[in-house]
């Protein structure tokens, strides 16, 4: 059995990590309310872009390279969004599986299976397991811009225009609340616009086929496709940052309870054994003056 030094010293150790714990879910607090912020600002912005293309589109009979569907696609990238760090809890394992359960999946389906992470969770992950990948992009926690979503998207939809891949899936976690997220595999190449292009035809399409554009509508596709594609990267990220922070916020917040629980326990044993230490005191002194007296 622990003598009473050696739980004094547990105790201690145990209120040190306590604090860091709540100092690092305050910290999460704070980063997930600017992530969050920016993620309910994006969404609007990139739904309307996609809009805007499926009207031209439709209404102008504009094609792209970008948009024209694979019924069947043989060569496949994958993009793997996770973070660089750990500490929150579920939200690189989840990712992780799910990816890996896909690969598993599909690999003999297709001709060609690459992988793409972003962030090293998610490559450690499938080295440890024998899967390499081409290309990894870390420090995503100390960067998230639109301009590496730029320097990302833009690798990316080259090697798709030069017929490196048919498609082009990202797998993240979609920020639902701070205290859920959704593990999303979404085809970010070629575009679909199957769904906006139903709400388009729901409604009154916004652009008329007699209008005249200036410039015409083949490069306003093609620069809004770009812009839309680019977008979508950023977006993704900041879904996955926002994810991330609402995680490490409920994980530490967890650690934090469970830790004053471990306290709590262990200060009941400490005030156990040094009440038993003094009543053990007490009979022995008692004893001895009996046997004086005796």
């Amino acid at each position: 059995m622990a003598n009473l030094k050696d739980i004094r010293t547990r105790i201690d150790s145990v209120k040190n990590t306590q604090q860091i714990t709540r100092a690092m879910k305050m910290v999460s607090a704070a980063k997930l309310r600017r992530a969050q912020q920016n993620v309910l600002s994006l969404r609007p912005y990139a739904h309307k872009l996609i809009q805007v293309i499926s009207n031209i589109a439709v209404t102008q009979r504009v094609s792209h390279p970008l948009l024209s569907k694979s019924e069947s696609p043989k060569k496949v990238l994958m993009v793997i969004l996770t973070s660089d760090r750990g500490l929150c809890g579920g939200f690189n394992s989840n990712i992780s599986k799910f990816a890996m359960k896909f690969y598993q999946a599909n690999k003999p389906k297709y001709e060609t299976l690459d992988l793409f992470f972003i962030g090293t969770k998610g490559r450690d992950y499938f080295r440890f397991r024998g899967v390499t990948s081409t290309d990894v992009m870390a420090n995503l926690s100390k960067e998230v811009s639109y301009t590496l979503a730029a320097k990302i998207a833009d690798r990316v939809m080259n090697d798709f225009s030069e017929g490196e891949y048919d498609a082009i899936y990202m797998v993240y976690n979609e920020f639902k609340s701070a205290i859920a997220q959704e593990v999303v595999c979404e085809t970010l190449l070629p575009v679909d616009l199957s769904k906006a292009t139903l709400e388009t035809e729901a409604k009154t399409a916004t652009f008329s086929k007699d209008m005249i554009f200036e410039p015409d509508p083949e490069k306003m596709i093609e620069e809004l496709l770009k812009k839309h594609f680019t977008t979508q990267v950023y977006r993704c990220m900041c879904e996955s940052v926002a994810a991330e922070h609402g995680a490490r916020m409920t994980s530490m917040e967890n650690a934090t309870n469970n830790a004053g629980d471990m306290i709590s326990k262990l200060t009941l044993t400490y005030n156990k054994l040094r009440q038993a230490s003094i009543t053990t005191e007490l009979i022995e002194i008692t004893s001895g003056a009996e046997a004086l007296k005796g």
